[in-house]
């Protein structure tokens, strides 16, 4: 007899070993016809895996995130089993999920057009409604390596080479098309019926830019069209929003192959970060921070010390003196900050000290990789670095949270979702130190009622962290902040501080924090999430005085200089341009407000207010504008402030 116990802790029982989809029949038949795949004892495995001995068990569905990823991964494979039909030549090497779909890599001998994928996207409509049966078949590793090799299938049988000797050698069948897969898979083509493709790129076999270069389709995948739908359309969104388009009419930065990765701010786009940098301030100021700055250049050994030579070396940039000394452009601020902790001696009594820098960090980020302000190579993290004592670890990390999470509600993000990533496999220190670590994490938010999504093995390489992980105005998450409890550069780096117990020395818990994460691409969230109108306070100008002729001139300079001397970022639009032109203009810039002045505004010492969204707000005195533009800043983000 075979217990199989259920999701709800129910159990049925079975006279001898059954499938998962026979599992879903005796439950019910409607089950049975939405079954993908299952969850046995923990592991993904198909539909018609059979079950020998009791086990739990969950039946996996399209209405499932599990589920929603087997149907992803398997439309890829269905998607390779197109382009080999349409383009025989082509090798197929490897196809993951990604967040919201998936791609493919192929090896073919010209670029992929878009009428190829057009043609592509047909015949997997096609392979779909013919409802092929996928069926999982285990071969020899060496059997199944002359075979791929045999049909041309160079990268499949180098990739079967690196797979360990213990690892099963799984393959996977539908009609004619078979492919190196551990699965699992839907139980037929037919479950696939709603993807889209969507583009094309270049990419290095193995991410090695050594290796060949690949093509990379990309596509997505739903459960029903209505989810598939709402996705187009959120990509749609997505491309009006992008911050690079949208910055030709911001005028706040550009890039240049002078210098690959790293921004040139304009004057806007300048006022925009430091205004980050004020409110940042602010914040950490009253919260108990103290500002620091560490140098950008520092020797080998410091790097050797913190773990980063070993761990992180291919992503630094290197430089040799004339005296051969190795220095390395800081990645990190962490080991600059723990050289200032090390200075003077330090008793329990000065714990906990809160070491704010708003450090420069270079990374050698790929070449490809780069992506306006998302991804570059010279960036500033708004780092802060807690020394405190085991006992105040806890209460530290739950101040941290509140910060961060109050913080980002000031840019009018709610919806925060909270992940843990413990212990990687690549780490330094003990067992006894990290479950220390993760302790207090994951108490932390217990204590404060939050809920979290659990990474096993995602961590830094010297403690765990949690990550932030925002959602903005179109429904897509941007991991930005993190906090990670550390005792291992403590120990690394041999820093103390004097106990309250006699002056034995004692090592002091590290905590590293950042709410921003870059500044720069916390900027390129801000700019998509707001789609340029950046709340009144934020904003790199709040208002604009424009005149209608030249005889409103100086009337337009003596408002331009009151409202600038009670503090408030306002330009005046002297132009010989029509007013009408002016206005546009300002409003695709998204300023604000423009205030208008003609001659019966100059008669009458008021200003026309327009709003960025052409709301006519009628005729103002000064003071009735200072006071919009007062009230507009005190909501900051957490309210619609563009309602002016």
């Amino acid at each position: 007899m075979i217990t199989v116990t259920l999701p709800d802790n129910s159990r049925r029982t079975f006279a001898s070993s059954i499938s998962v989809k026979n599992v879903a029949k005796d439950i019910g038949t409607g089950l049975a016809k939405a079954t993908i795949a299952g969850l046995v004892d923990g592991r993904q495995v198909d539909a018609d895996f059979i079950i020998h001995s009791d086990a739990r068990l969950t039946i996996l569905t399209d209405r499932s995130p599990e589920g929603l990823f087997i149907i992803r991964h398997s439309t890829a494979h269905l998607m390779a089993m197109a382009v080999k039909q349409l383009f025989p030549s082509a090798q197929v090497t490897i196809g993951p999920v990604i967040a919201d779909g998936f791609y493919y890599d192929f090896a073919f001998e010209r670029p992929f057009t878009p009428e190829d994928l057009e043609a592509i996207e047909e015949r997997m409509g096609e392979l779909a409604k013919q409802d092929h049966v996928i069926t999982r078949e285990e071969w020899d590793r060496d059997e199944a390596r002359d075979f791929f090799n045999s049909i041309g299938e160079d990268y499949k049988a180098e990739i079967i080479q690196s797979i360990p000797a213990n690892e099963t050698i799984s393959l996977y069948r539908q009609g004619e098309f078979v492919d190196l897969c551990r699965g699992p898979h839907v139980p037929a083509t037919g479950k696939l019926g709603v993807f889209k493709l969507t583009k094309v790129a270049g990419a290095y076999w193995r991410g090695d830019h050594n290796n060949e270069m690949l093509q990379r389709i990309y596509g997505t995948a739903w459960a029903n069209k209505k989810d598939l739908k709402a996705y187009l359309h959120r990509i749609e969104e997505a491309e009006k929003r992008d911050h690079r388009k949208l910055n030709k009419k911001l005028d706040l930065f550009h890039f240049s192959d002078d210098a690959p990765g790293s921004v040139f701010w304009h004057p806007k786009g300048w006022t925009l970060f430091l205004q980050l940098l004020d409110y940042m301030r602010r914040r950490q100021e009253d919260a108990g921070y103290v500002e620091v700055n560490t140098p950008d250049v520092m020797d080998r050994s410091l790097w050797e010390t913190s773990g980063h030579w070993f761990n992180y070396r291919e992503n630094m940039f290197l430089t040799q003196t004339e005296d051969e000394r190795i220095f390395a452009l800081k990645p990190m601020n962490c080991p600059g900050s723990v050289s200032m902790f090390s200075q003077g001696l330090k008793s329990y009594r000065d714990l906990p000290i809160r070491m704010a820098e708003f450090g420069k960090v270079h990374r050698y980020e790929p070449s490809g990789s780069l992506h306006g302000l998302m991804r570059v190579r010279h960036f500033t993290q708004d780092d802060a670095h807690i020394y405190c004592t085991e006992e105040q670890m806890e209460q530290e990390c739950i101040d941290v949270i509140d910060l961060v999470l109050d913080i980002y509600k000031d840019f009018g993000f709610e919806d925060v979702v909270i992940k843990l990533s413990t212990r990687p496999e690549k780490r330094i220190g003990s067992d006894e130190v990290w479950d220390k670590l993760e302790h207090a994490l994951s108490n932390a938010l217990g204590v404060m009622g939050l809920d979290y999504v659990l990474y096993p093995g995602e961590g830094a390489f010297y403690g765990p962290k949690l990550e932030f992980v925002l959602r903005d105005a179109i429904g897509r998450d941007w991991q930005c902040g993190t906090l990670q409890v550390d005792m291992n550069l403590p120990e690394r780096f041999d820093i103390t501080y004097v106990d309250d117990t006699g002056g034995r020395a004692k090592r002091p818990v590290m905590l590293h924090r950042a709410l921003f994460g870059s500044l720069e691409r916390f900027i390129g969230i801000l700019i998509e999430h707001y789609e340029g109108a950046f709340p009144i306070w934020l904003s790199p100008d709040q208002a604009v005085v424009a005149n209608i002729t030249g005889e409103q001139i100086e009337y337009c300079k003596e408002i331009t200089k009151s409202l600038r001397n009670k503090g408030f970022r306002v330009t005046s639009d002297l132009r010989n341009e029509k007013i009408g032109f002016k206005i546009r203009e300002h409003s695709m810039s998204r300023v604000p407000f423009i205030l208008v002045v003609g001659e019966r505004e100059k008669d009458t010492r008021t200003v026309s207010v327009r709003s960025r969204d052409g709301t006519d707000l009628g005729k103002k005195t000064l003071d009735e504008v200072l006071y919009i533009l007062e009230e507009g800043i005190k909501q900051l983000g957490r309210l619609d402030s563009s309602a002016e």
